[in-house]
């Protein structure tokens, strides 16, 4: 695997004191303490990419992508360590959201033509900053990071990525890496899910009654521990040899669809407040019943047709077909029972990851890792992915963890301290 690495004109270990540093006269570390000159730092990485949209097999493995730049006063660049896998990053590979996502990469992908290849998928990550931009205020080069990447940026599967310091949070003191991997993706997903769409959080959430249909991936098993650690009861769909899993995660109640009518299950109990909906399909005719009538109550689902309908339709029509059929839907649940009808879409926030790291520190999130792939095995884990029935997460091992890039910021922290006037 090629490295890249932010090299000095002078070698720190043997410099001996401060006054040999200082010597050396490296201004760009003093400023930014780490070296970070354009000339210094190699200019390909290891990545996989895709050039076209298909299958497992247009995944390419290379050691010639290039490394992202920093071309924003607001940038951080950051080592990626671990990156995780999502159902998106399948859906992405087969050209899923294309439409959409390439008029937020290139807005005048409309009128010309536009390619976005070679492009990096994996929306998760954990690693450590390297370089920062000038106006970044919030991070430091030797930071430990955790972040979810936007659908139109370059993602995780490669050594480095560039993201804004709004998209990126402190990761966690109590997990290394490859947990904190898991988790940034789902968090996003969920809590715009609910919270922005859903009206819940800490505040609101006691003793709401909360369902959540499958319930056995990243963003079910994250949603049932935020929901449980504000207060409010959790019911779950899953199939029987998930059980154990989510009942250690806090669900209060588990159907199980693979024994019966999951619906006639659900009849039986009490109306609920909120329903996430991971399945979507058929869900929506018998699970929109479960609701409690003229209460407020909001039924919230993650599979929406919107990128579907701009793939297959193109933009115009497509958006127009999704928004009408959402109008309908709405319209339709609220005269006829008085509950809500919403979409939730992914939306990356360092803000919210850092309340959510909060979180796992206290011990109310744990990481749910299913599988674990070194960075060499990225089809395999694709692979495990397809297979569905997720567990938690798949996590892919990019780099070693290590404290050299710490190490390193820190140390030359002391020497801009040292060469400060007094």
């Amino acid at each position: 695997m090629a490295s890249v690495r932010l090299l000095c004109s002078f070698n720190k270990k043997e410099a001996g004191s401060i006054k040999t540093l200082v010597r050396a006269g490296c201004n760009v570390c003093f400023r930014r303490n780490i070296c970070s000159s354009p000339s210094k730092l190699q200019s390909s990485m290891s990545a996989w990419v895709i050039d076209q949209y298909g299958t497992n097999g247009v995944l390419r493995y290379t050691e010639e992508a290039p490394v992202p730049t920093i071309n924003f006063a607001s940038e951080v660049l950051i080592k990626v360590n671990a990156a995780s896998l999502n159902p998106l990053d399948l859906s992405m590979r087969g050209g899923y959201g294309a439409t959409l996502l390439n008029l937020r990469r290139d807005p005048l992908s409309v009128i010309n033509s536009y390619n976005e290849f070679p492009l990096i998928l994996g929306r998760d990550l954990s690693g450590v900053v390297v370089d920062c931009g000038s106006g970044v205020t919030h991070f430091a080069p030797g930071d430990e990071v955790w972040a979810a990447i936007p659908p139109w940026k370059q993602g995780s599967l490669a050594e480095f990525v560039t993201l804004t310091e709004y998209e990126v949070s402190l990761k966690p003191k109590s997990v290394n890496h490859i947990e904190a991997a898991s988790i940034p993706y789902v968090a996003n997903t969920a809590l715009s899910a609910l919270v922005n769409v859903g009206g819940l959080c800490r505040e609101s959430s006691s003793n709401k009654r909360v369902l959540i249909t499958g319930a056995s991936g990243g963003v079910g098993t994250f949603s049932i521990q935020l929901l449980k650690a504000w207060g409010a009861h959790v019911t779950i769909t899953c199939s029987q040899n998930a059980e154990g899993l989510v009942r250690g995660l806090g669900a209060d109640e588990v159907v199980d669809y693979t024994a019966g009518d999951a619906a006639e299950q659900l009849e039986m109990m009490e109306k609920f407040d909120v329903i996430l909906d991971n399945v979507g399909g058929d869900t929506e005719e018998w699970a929109l019943g479960l609701l409690k009538p003229w209460s407020g109550a909001k039924y919230v689902t993650l599979v929406s047709p919107l990128l579907l309908n701009t793939d297959s339709m193109g933009l115009l029509e497509g958006t127009f077909h999704a928004g009408f059929n959402l109008h309908n839907k709405a319209i339709q649940n609220i005269i006829s029972n008085g509950v809500f009808y919403r979409w939730a879409f992914y939306v990356p926030d360092g803000y919210s990851l850092d309340e959510v790291s909060k979180l796992v520190d206290a011990g109310k999130i744990l990481p749910v890792v299913e599988a674990q792939f070194p960075f060499a095995q990225v089809p395999q884990a694709f692979q495990k992915l397809e297979h569905g029935h997720a567990r938690g997460k798949t996590v892919i091992k990019v780099a070693e963890e290590d404290d050299s890039w710490t190490e390193t910021a820190e140390s030359e922290q002391q020497v801009q301290d040292t060469a400060q006037p007094n």
